[in-house]
């Protein structure tokens, strides 16, 4: 209203909506009253969040019986699946364990093997307890006959690894005479004093030797010559027979 035409109401005459608009608009908003929103915002934002929990678990409570065992289906059969790959990954682990320990017990018994074979071919050097039987025959008259029976005699007591002098002694090595004083074995020839280094059972070895008509008193016997043993609780066999492949011979196979 106004008192004439053309001029605008004065500030006193405003009516009581009019004065709440011009308080509220423009907004002049302080730091504290910003505070004070935010907080009222995070309070609602939580409570809608729990109404919607609470409207979760109100279905659920509501929810027909025949809906809440198809939920409890479906959790069991998540659990179960879950047990299933678990158990799955379980023997995967065990298998790939056992297939670790398999194969590394099987190349521990390879080189076992290969060790022991190598023994008795005379390829690798052996170690351990023995004899050590020296012939000395200055007048030459130890022959290659009485060598292949002393060297019968050990293997029959028990030896395991022999070594003439330093030529390697394994199945396939022979004996022949040669001059006085020397006796070819396996292609090499050595002199006296003949040595035999034995690898076996010391006691064993010794009594082979020692019994009556045996190797010492068959070599006492003769002419200038002597048989000693020394029972030794440590031994090395250092010399090898060079490997070579069969030209004819080939494993069979089942």
């Amino acid at each position: 209203m106004s008192d004439r035409a053309g001029q605008p109401d004065r500030p006193d005459r405003l009516t009581g909506r009019q004065r709440l608009a011009a308080a509220l608009w423009p907004p002049r908003l302080s730091r504290p009253q910003i505070v004070v929103a935010l907080l009222l915002f995070s309070l609602g934002l939580g409570l809608a969040i729990q109404v919607r929990s609470t409207n979760t678990e109100s279905q659920l409570r509501g929810a027909r019986q025949e809906d809440l065992v198809r939920v409890l289906d479906e959790v069991d059969a998540k659990q179960q699946r879950l047990q299933d790959d678990r158990q799955q990954l379980q023997e995967s682990l065990t298998t790939l364990q056992n297939s670790s320990q398999q194969a590394a017990e099987a190349q521990k018994q390879t080189r076992i093997k290969e060790q022991q074979l190598g023994v008795l071919a005379g390829t690798v050097a052996a170690t351990g307890p023995g004899i050590v039987l020296t012939v000395n025959d200055p007048d030459g008259k130890v022959q290659a006959d009485m060598l292949l029976n002393t060297l019968e005699e050990l293997r029959a007591a028990g030896a395991e690894a022999v070594q003439i002098n330093d030529v390697r002694v394994v199945a396939g090595t022979w004996f022949s005479d040669a001059d006085p004083g020397t006796v070819v074995t396996g292609g090499t020839k050595i002199t006296q004093p003949y040595r035999f280094t034995v690898i076996g059972n010391s006691h064993d070895l010794d009594v082979a030797l020692g019994i009556p008509g045996g190797v010492v008193q068959s070599v006492d016997k003769l002419q200038g010559a002597k048989a000693t043993v020394s029972e030794q609780k440590s031994l090395s066999v250092t010399a090898l027979i060079p490997l070579s492949a069969p030209g004819y011979a080939h494993s069979a196979q089942p």
